[in-house]
């Protein structure tokens, strides 16, 4: 670990560097020839011939760095900078060759500290220098890194690149910058240059006393009269993949096999790697600084989800000997399972394991949010119960929300023990989570009572306690989520009163609480039929300059219907169409909900022309809205006219518009049309769009024609893995065998279904 670049304006350094192409200077432009400088024999710089007042001071400072005394050297810096013999950049030439050879990055850093309060330009050779004292001192990446901006790592690139041959060590903190700042186009194409290096034996590394890897090569900056640039660097077309055959152009000129088999790659110990079918001698300290690099690599190919690059890397990997470890698998995983699912990451721990190679306590949890995602409780568990040491409860977050998706509440109570037991400490994600799994008490299919009201009061104040203990406060989601229960419960008065506990919360910290926090208290209101609170808060939300969006008004359009009240609708759309805002299908449903309360069942059908004629997506929704209405003034040719156009328009119904369909024939004394119909709208939930349907088997002997008691139960299972309308769809079609009626698995071909599509067909014609 090198020490912190304590009181060192890391950003002016880095924005200098990242000037110096921009107007400051030109790497290539001509040096001052009249001196003369010498940095592999360490001899002193003449200038002109004479010895100045600068110099002796340079001297001195050297001397103190070299016998240790920084406090000293530091005052001397200053009496420098501060006198008046200081002219320019080459007064620092000397200590800034001292750091790089050292090297020493931090008194490099504090001597372009005092060139900045001086306003002194930096030249081509003192940029030069800098850049070789942060490349051997560890802090090129700190430059970029810290501050977040890729140019400046770039900028550094182009500098080193045109002053100093390629050298492993500094490639190395090059791929680690471009694979911290996520650019993983060049952090591949700078390992395909330490590859290429490495074959070519140009990767001399010894290892020091305390165990710290140097470069054994003198790297000495040389002024170019020629510009070198990126292009006699050209690897392969294909900068995004690291070659599988190395031995390529490099510096210009093609590297031969023999050149490939005859080098020694710095001192100790060696072994011999094969590559492309060549033996080549690899020293350890080279080895190891390019399986970091492959590493690092991977580790970035995780951040940015590629997997495909990182398995790329791993192969290479395998193909220069190394044996993959649990930490290179953790990376793969951890980059192949957010972008493939947890099936992927499944088969490598699956080799990890035969390999006898144990999986890391994140790649187990990187896992397990996998199948989480996927919905995969059972396994989601038995991989977070591998895991010995928990330091983040990012895994159980991910258990909870998808115990939320599948309406299992049971399950969450469990892990929640499960956390407490393994003294996890939670954090407000944990509890977004347990608002939406534990606040309201009734099913979807219920209404709240005043015995789950009082339940549900109960947990919110249990989660809130829990909280304070952790010194947690709310989020814009987990008081939403809040709000939402106490909605979906119809408790009003603690709606409102935690309303006002947000806009004071969020207030007291400066936040702007937001529009969707406002839009969920006004849907609650609106299901609640609390209508002129509604208004009251709509009417508060526009003079108080919090901005409605669609959702918003579409709220508010809903309200109308419970006032009847169609002219305020189309008001609302006025408004609405003034913001920017365009109607949606969900608008337009909400519309129809309105005049549809008036029994005006043409205007209804003129609005649902007009939405599709807008570009909107009809959706079920919408068709079972009029369906409904029609059903209830038993009109039955309007209810064959929506069902033929659904189909048409390849919109998939749903059990709504069974039971509309069905209650319209019967109510009509249909009998048999209806059961026709149940069966036909049932068969196009189960079957694709093409009539096929690949579980007919299963259905038809697990459900439809079972003769055994559990029938029912393995229907009624659908419901539970939240497959309503496919349970309802099997529940009819079984009912309809038990009445002795035939089942067709190809629906269109049905009386019924033939009569309405020529209907339609004449209908549209006429039109």
């Amino acid at each position: 670990m090198h020490r912190p670049l304590a009181r060192i304006p890391l950003r002016s350094i880095a924005e200098s560097f990242s000037h110096l192409h921009h107007g400051r200077r030109i790497v290539a432009e001509r040096l001052d020839y009249s001196r003369t400088l010498t940095i592999s024999t360490g001899r002193d710089v003449l200038w002109n011939g004479a010895e100045s007042t600068t110099m002796n001071l340079q001297i001195q400072i050297v001397k103190a760095l070299k016998l240790g005394k920084r406090g000293e050297a530091s005052n001397l810096l200053l009496s420098l900078g501060q006198g008046n013999d200081v002219k320019g950049a080459d007064d620092f030439v000397h200590i800034l060759k001292y750091c790089a050879t050292s090297p020493d990055p931090l008194f490099v850093m504090e001597a372009w500290t005092v060139m900045d309060e001086k306003e002194i330009n930096l030249n081509s050779l003192c940029s030069a220098l800098m850049v070789q004292a942060l490349c051997n001192g560890g802090y090129l990446e700190e430059l970029a890194v810290w501050q977040q901006n890729l140019s400046v790592a770039h900028e550094l690139w182009k500098d080193y690149i045109k002053h100093y041959s390629l050298s492993i060590i500094p490639l190395r903190k090059f791929i680690l910058s471009f694979s911290k700042l996520g650019d993983l186009k060049s952090a591949c194409k700078t390992l395909q240059y330490m590859v290429a290096l490495v074959i070519r034996g140009k990767a001399s590394v010894n290892k020091s006393i305390k165990g710290k890897l140097y470069s054994s090569r003198l790297d000495i900056p040389i002024p170019l009269n020629c510009e070198l640039g990126l292009k006699k660097l050209n690897l392969e077309e294909n900068e995004q993949s690291v070659p599988s055959r190395y031995c390529e152009n490099l510096d210009g000129h093609v590297v031969s096999a023999d050149q490939c088999t005859n080098f020694g790659l710095g001192f100790g110990e060696t072994k011999s790697v094969p590559v492309d079918g060549l033996n080549i001698d690899i020293s350890t300290p080279v080895m190891e600084l390019l399986r970091c690099s492959f590493t690092n690599l991977i580790y970035a190919c995780a951040e940015l989800r590629n997997g495909g690059l990182a398995e790329q890397l791993v192969l290479q990997m395998q193909k220069f000997g190394f044996q993959i470890n649990s930490h290179v698998y953790d990376g793969l995983i951890r980059a192949i399972v957010p972008e493939r699912g947890f099936s992927s990451g499944m088969e490598i721990l699956k080799s990890m394991q035969q390999r006898n190679l144990k999986p890391y306590d994140r790649t187990l949890a990187t896992l397990s949010i996998g199948c989480s995602k996927a919905l995969e409780l059972g396994l989601a568990e038995t991989l977070l119960d591998q895991i010995s040491v928990h330091s983040h409860p990012h895994a159980f977050n991910a258990f909870l929300a998808a115990c939320d998706i599948m309406d299992q509440p049971e399950n969450a109570v469990r892990m929640l023990a499960k956390m407490k037991h393994l003294q996890v400490t939670p954090n407000i994600w944990t509890y977004e989570q347990l608002f939406s799994l534990f606040s309201n008490v009734n099913a979807p299919y219920e209404e709240g009572n005043m015995l789950s009201q009082v339940d549900a009061a109960k947990r919110i104040k249990a989660i809130e306690m829990d909280m304070a203990n952790y010194g947690i406060q709310h989020s814009f989601l987990s008081m939403n989520n809040l709000l939402k229960a106490l909605g979906a419960e119809g408790m009003t008065r603690e709606l409102i009163h935690y309303l006002h506990v947000a806009e004071n919360l969020f207030c007291r910290n400066h936040i702007y609480l937001g529009t969707p926090i406002y839009n969920t208290v006004l849907h609650s209101l609106v299901e609640s039929e609390e209508s002129q609170m509604a208004i009251k808060m709509f009417k508060n939300m526009k003079s108080c300059g919090v901005p409605a969006d669609a959702a918003t008004y579409t709220i508010m359009i809903k309200c109308c219907k419970i006032l009847r009240c169609y002219r305020s609708a189309c008001a609302l759309v006025s408004m609405m169409l003034r913001d920017g805002f365009y109607p949606l299908t969900i608008t337009y449903t909400a519309l129809i909900k309105t005049l549809l309360e008036d029994d005006i069942i043409d205007e209804a059908l003129n609005l649902l022309d007009q939405a599709s004629s807008e570009g909107n997506e009809l959706d079920t929704l919408v068709f079972n809205t009029i369906l409904r209405k029609a059903c209830e003034k038993e009109l039955i040719d309007v209810v064959e006219f929506l069902v033929e156009r659904m189909h048409q328009e390849k919109i998939r119904p749903d059990s709504g518009t069974c039971s509309s369909v069905f209650t319209a024939y019967t109510n009509c004394g249909f009998h048999s049309t209806a059961m026709e119909a149940l069966q036909v709208l049932s068969m196009r939930i189960i079957c694709d769009e093409d009539g096929s349907c690949s579980e007919k088997t299963k259905f038809e002997d697990d459900c439809i024609f079972a003769e055994d008691e559990g029938a029912e139960s393995r229907i009624i299972q659908h419901f539970e893995d939240s497959k309503e309308d496919l349970a309802v769809a099997l529940l009819n079609l079984r009912w309809c065998a038990v009445l002795g009626f035939p089942i067709s698995w190809l629906p269109d071909q049905s009386p019924w279904a033939k009569r309405l599509s020529t209907n339609y067909t004449a209908r549209i014609g006429a039109t």
